[in-house]
């Protein structure tokens, strides 16, 4: 008994530690989350005129409006966002796993390596992809002369520049937590897998696989959620055909001045993000995770 006063004597002195810890990331995200989301739900829900000034009007229409108008926008932005997520699983897995298995004492290298392209500005990189691709690149003639493209065909201003453009820019954020997931896991888990007679694929399929769902899972987010509100790519790489939602809200915000439809615009994209992620994580989620 007398132990147990002790220790409800010691978590109540201490009971404040926890909240203090935590005060500066709470105080961090009230000023730069909470109060941002506040203002612009404020003008999500306001009318404008012509010149841009908003006066607020609980005008809930425009959330509606802005997926009716948009529809399009809407749906090129995840498609895009998908394929490129599926194409950074399919490049960073493969990459990830030589690292963290067969990297040796290249390993720090390598990932630095994988890295490297922080060092250089997101839109000079893109930049970049738009020089690669251009019309009269050494690229487009190559893959004219193996006849992948056609003797007109182009690579730029097509969906295809664009979601290559989000795997390449996004492609560390997906290497990365896959590496951190396989380099944790223990490789005595494989040589006992191979004691109990299971081939290469079939460890990798029951163990190795598994076990790294959690670094697919997190790779997956990093690389859905900004790739399907990114507008730098469409806007460099694409062409109107291929506009996707943060290009309509960067024109709203900053050419027609339409405030009110760009909020309800950031609102809708926040709350599909969000929905889909949830039902993600109920399909892939991992304990570890949450």
């Amino acid at each position: 008994m007398a132990a147990d006063a002790d220790t409800s004597s010691s978590l109540r002195k201490g009971g404040f530690t926890p909240y203090a810890l935590l005060a500066p990331g709470m105080i961090w995200l009230i000023l730069f989350f909470m109060v941002p989301i506040y203002f612009l739900g404020q003008t999500a829900l306001s009318k404008s005129d012509a010149i841009g000034d908003t006066k607020f009007a609980w005008k809930w229409s425009n959330f509606s409006h802005s997926w009716t108008l948009y529809s399009h926008q809407y749906l090129t932005s995840f498609r895009y966002a998908l394929i490129a997520t599926l194409l950074c699983i399919a490049i960073g897995y493969p990459l990830a796993y030589f690292i963290a298995f067969r990297g040796g004492r290249y390993k720090s290298a390598l990932l630095g390596l994988v890295v490297i392209p922080f060092f250089t500005s997101y839109l000079v990189r893109t930049l970049a992809w738009k020089t690669i691709m251009r019309d009269q690149g050494t690229l487009v003639r190559v893959l004219r002369d193996v006849h992948i493209l056609s003797s007109h065909g182009r690579l730029l201003s097509t969906q295809w520049a664009v979601i290559g453009g989000l795997t390449y820019n996004f492609l560390p954020f997906m290497v990365l937590p896959i590496y951190v997931s396989l380099e944790k896991i223990d490789v005595r888990l494989l040589d006992a897998s191979r004691d109990l007679f299971s081939n290469s694929f079939r460890s990798f399929r029951k163990v190795v696989l598994p076990l790294s769902l959690p670094g697919i899972f997190a790779g997956s987010l990093l690389v859905f959620i900004p790739a399907a509100g990114d507008f730098v790519n469409a806007a460099l790489l694409g062409s109107t055909q291929t506009r996707m939602i943060g290009n309509v809200v960067q024109s709203n915000f900053l050419t027609t001045l339409d405030y009110p439809s760009a909020a309800a615009i950031s609102f809708v994209l926040m709350a599909v993000i969000t929905v889909l992620v949830l039902i993600y994580s109920k399909l892939l989620g991992t304990e570890e995770l949450t």
